[in-house]
């Protein structure tokens, strides 16, 4: 769906477009339902009260008002939106409104809306706005790249949506930080014959010079020569060479503080010689999400432009099964010198981003974030709505923690228990890329492989279970969530 969205100071009633949306709090018209019922001589609460309307979340009650759309007499119907109960209200309920009431609109027809913004005592203009108009612009999206058959002639392919008395600001950040969750999910989305190591290093450049970042492309023969052994090791089954992309913001001030963020890019998994089952490649076009984390928000960076330097690093692969593929025994040598015995080659991902955290970290990072798609076990422990969040430096978790809450984003910080490191000791070499057979803290023992790279503050946030839904969830449809986009942004206080 082609959405724009159009902020308003006037109340719903005053906009004149067709379709007016007011809230149903407990059973209660919103203020702006009230004063659209009291214009049209009671219209809405006669049909409430008849059809036993309640207003639970979600719930929705399409009223015909009688009028021609014209800007004496008002819409010619209203919508109206159940909120559940307004004692329970957060900014996640406006946000998870947002993207409902703009997937029935679209249900609807309508191609222009108006809705009122739902203030309560506990939200303020900016934070419902916002709120409200990023919910919209997530719910609103949708992945039809590859379709050859048109959409329902019923739903509708573009909708222009007034938000009544919002914040103009706070609407417009909305929109800058919604179409970088969105660029984000397309890059996930893309089938992984399209989307290969090269072409996510092509795209990131287009955007980098599009948008003002700086950018460096490394190809298979300078991530040899920099000493990228483990990465490279993972790589070279394949025959899509890899790629080690880097993208820089600089603000025009002086730099408060210089970042890195570090995100997975490997572009599809088949496990290697540890070969993962058919039904488990299914979705491995997703294990890129952590690097299309990183690159939707330095989009979003670049265009709100923090005092923050922030830098981005992803090591883009395959790993794949070749007479050139690396094997289980194999010793690779990382970029920090430190030996790596392989005992299981789907355990890639931590390969590749020891190689990426040591650059970030050589290169001058004061602190690391790094987001991955890294193990089932994380998935285990937390299910699918909600990421792992581990740290080597306490504060830098808790910040990264409270970006995540306030951007709606769920993580839950697990520990980084250092007598597990004895499981990780190798008798060949220095360290071993898994724990062995046992069963336990597998998240764990991975988030400590990643610590042994950088003694800066480093966050590792495992996003294996909230990156990718196969099914449709509140904010929009199956397929790459852009999960982290949020928690990145609010992270770096724009």
């Amino acid at each position: 769906m082609e959405l724009s969205l159009k902020s308003a100071r006037r109340f719903v009633d005053e906009i004149p477009v067709s379709l007016a949306v007011v809230g149903v709090w407990g059973g209660e018209l919103s203020e702006e339902g009230q004063r659209l019922d009291s214009k049209f001589r009671k219209a809405l609460t006669k049909l409430m009260d008849e059809l036993h309307f309640k207003g639970d979340f979600g719930e929705t009650l399409l009223v015909p008002l009688g009028t021609r759309r014209t800007e004496e007499k008002g819409p010619g119907f209203a919508l109206l939106f159940g909120l559940g109960k307004k004692r329970g209200v957060s900014l996640e309920t406006v946000r998870k409104a947002g993207a409902k009431l703009v997937q029935e609109i679209a249900r609807l027809g309508f191609k222009e809306a108006v809705t009122e913004t739902f203030l309560s005592e506990k939200l303020g203009k900016k934070e419902a706005s916002y709120a409200l108009a990023e919910g919209a612009l997530l719910g609103g999206y949708a992945w039809n790249k590859y379709k050859t058959s048109s959409p329902s002639s019923k739903r509708s392919e573009k909708l222009r949506l007034w938000l009544a008395r919002s914040s103009g600001p706070a609407v417009d950040r909305a929109e800058v930080v919604a179409e970088a969750v969105n660029y984000a999910r397309d890059l996930v989305n893309e089938p992984p014959n399209i989307l290969t190591p090269a072409e996510l290093a092509s795209r990131a450049s287009q955007m980098a010079q599009e948008l003002g970042l700086e950018v460096e492309i490394w190809d298979e023969r300078q991530i040899q020569q920099a000493g990228m052994g483990a990465f490279y090791g993972v790589a070279q089954g394949s025959a899509n060479p890899p790629r080690f992309i880097q993208l820089t913001y600089k603000p025009q001030n002086p730099a408060e503080r210089t970042i890195a963020l570090v995100g997975k890019g490997l572009t599809f998994d088949t496990g290697g010689y540890s070969l993962k089952p058919s039904e488990s490649q299914i979705t491995m076009k997703c294990d890129m999400a952590g690097a299309a984390a990183v690159l939707g928000a330095m989009r979003a960076i670049a265009r709100l432009q923090p005092s923050v330097e922030v830098r981005a690093y992803v090591a883009a692969a395959e790993n794949m099964i070749s007479g050139a593929a690396y094997r289980v025994s194999d010793v690779l040598t990382s970029l920090s010198g430190k030996t790596i015995e392989i005992l299981n080659t789907d355990a890639e991902g931590r390969l590749t981003l020891a190689d990426a955290i040591t650059h970030a970290d050589r290169q001058g990072a004061e602190a690391i974030v790094e987001l991955s798609t890294l193990t089932g076990a994380c998935v285990i422990a937390l299910g699918e709505k909600v990421a792992g969040l581990f740290s080597n430096d306490a504060r830098w978790g808790r910040e990264v923690q409270e970006a995540a809450e306030r951007a709606g984003e769920k993580v839950w910080p697990l520990p980084m228990e250092e007598e597990y490191l004895e499981a990780l000791k190798s008798n060949t070499a220095d360290l071993k890329n898994t724990h062995g057979r046992s069963r336990y803290a597998g998240a764990i023992n991975a988030a400590l492989f990643l610590g042994e790279f950088t003694e800066k503050p480093l966050v590792h946030l495992d996003i294996a279970g909230p990156a990718y839904s196969e099914k449709s969830h509140p904010l929009g449809p199956a397929g790459g969530t852009g999960f982290g986009v949020r928690t990145l942004v609010e992270l770096l206080g724009v």
